[in-house]
């Protein structure tokens, strides 16, 4: 059991971990495999909602109508996922699909219409084969359950290799309170909201408006810090439902446990973004940026970004090559001024560049470093104190091999 001063993490938690939530999946047909592809969580009451959505222009339907449902009165007690189809790209016939899908599950979970958000993932550009989809919805009832949260996780993966969910207590106004998540993304992951979808509950007492602020301040520095290959997807999104069914007093930043409700909440998220960057397609290392010492916030986020998106800096570390070269040139492309003079690079512990000057290191010892699982980046410009850290993974043949044959 992890426990920081302001919260816990829950062993085996799961998004139904939070009172007031259960989740299912099933297999309705659109996965080649038996493998779950349908999936939802529904709240025993309408829940506090908010959202953040991708920035892609070809925003997929089902996006605009969870956005349109959230809108009506901030809150959703049912969000249904499939996997398999992203019913993006697909004209009104899609948009109706998605309205189809939304009045479907809304039948079937007793909710009112515009209290359930839908969204979906897969392969670009098909129709939804909507008697598989419609006939799955109607199934969904029987399979939702409080220990459903797995099930769900598996509805909805794609090319994921592992399932990523994880649930924090906090302790607000004497009340135990959860926050909990599960995510997926492996590919088409870019930081420019959202990266991929995810899923957030808590039980904590918050109004939409609170939770909305909160999620897109997070998002900013978790969900929008991740790269995998530099695609931002059509239907990456991010949605919390807060139920709260945990009965303490509104939670507002004034409220004296907000400090660690926040802190549990970006802790969540936080393990969402990195799962998803260690998950990348082919992917056999975590590597983490760390940008100190810049005069800005966008600064210090702009180039841990750009160097944890460089192609040659992910092939670099691949192949366990100490070529901080290409680190550098990734920080003087980023887009804001930096002092050439005054830049430091470390690998680890393993110092390569100090005053924008080569510094003799042992090549195996670095090479020994850069064979591990978790690569960690350290780049201070000596400018200003602001910091920003960025995660992402290599790149490898498999990712080539995977995504040349997505759709085959």
């Amino acid at each position: 059991m992890t426990v920081s001063k302001a919260f816990t993490v829950v062993p085996d938690g799961t998004i139904t971990t939070p009172q007031g939530f259960r989740a299912g999946g099933l297999h309705c047909g659109l996965k080649k495999t038996e493998r779950y592809d349908l999936g939802v969580i529904v709240c025993d009451v309408p829940a506090e909602a908010a959202g953040v959505y991708t920035l892609n222009a070809f925003q997929a339907a089902p996006l605009r109508v969870t956005q349109k449902s959230i809108a009506v009165d901030g809150k959703l007690q049912v969000m249904l996922v499939n996997s398999g189809n992203a019913n993006a790209c697909t004209g009104q016939q899609g948009e109706d699909d998605a309205y189809a899908m939304r009045l479907a599950a809304a039948k079937a979970f007793g909710a009112a219409e515009h209290h359930v958000g839908v969204t979906s993932t897969g392969v670009i550009g098909e129709l939804l084969p909507m008697p598989k989809v419609l006939g799955g919805i109607e199934k969904l009832p029987a399979q939702v359950k409080l220990d459903g949260g797995e099930d769900f996780c598996q509805a909805i993966l794609t090319t994921d290799l592992v399932q990523k969910m994880t649930c924090v207590s906090v302790t607000v106004g004497g009340k135990k309170v959860h926050i909990a998540g599960a995510a997926k993304g492996s590919g088409m992951i870019h930081p420019n909201m959202a990266t991929m979808l995810g899923f957030m509950t808590t039980d904590a007492n918050i109004e939409s408006a609170q939770l909305q602020k909160l999620l897109s301040a997070v998002t900013d520095s978790t969900f929008n810090m991740i790269t995998v290959d530099g695609d931002t997807s059509t239907n990456d999104m991010v949605v919390v439902m807060a139920s709260g069914k945990a009965e303490h007093e509104p939670l507002t930043p004034d409220h004296p446990d907000w400090a660690a409700f926040e802190a549990g909440f970006r802790y969540v998220g936080e393990y969402l973004a990195k799962a998803i960057a260690r998950d990348g397609e082919g992917a056999t290392k975590l590597i983490e940026v760390n940008v100190a010492g810049a005069e800005s916030q966008e600064a210090a986020r702009a180039i841990a970004k750009t160097v944890i998106g460089s192609s040659l800096v992910k092939s670099a570390c691949f192949g366990a090559d100490a070529n901080w070269g290409r680190i550098i040139a990734a920080v003087g492309r980023a887009g804001y001024p930096v002092n050439t003079e005054t830049v430091d690079i470390r690998l680890g512990d393993i110092t390569v560049l100090e005053q924008s000057r080569p510094v003799k290191f042992d090549e195996d010892r670095a090479e020994a470093y850069l064979k591990t699982e978790l690569v960690q980046i350290y780049v201070d410009l000596h400018m200003g104190d602001v910091t920003a850290t960025a995660w992402g993974c290599d790149l490898t043949y498999d990712y080539v091999r995977i995504n040349a044959a997505y759709r085959t």
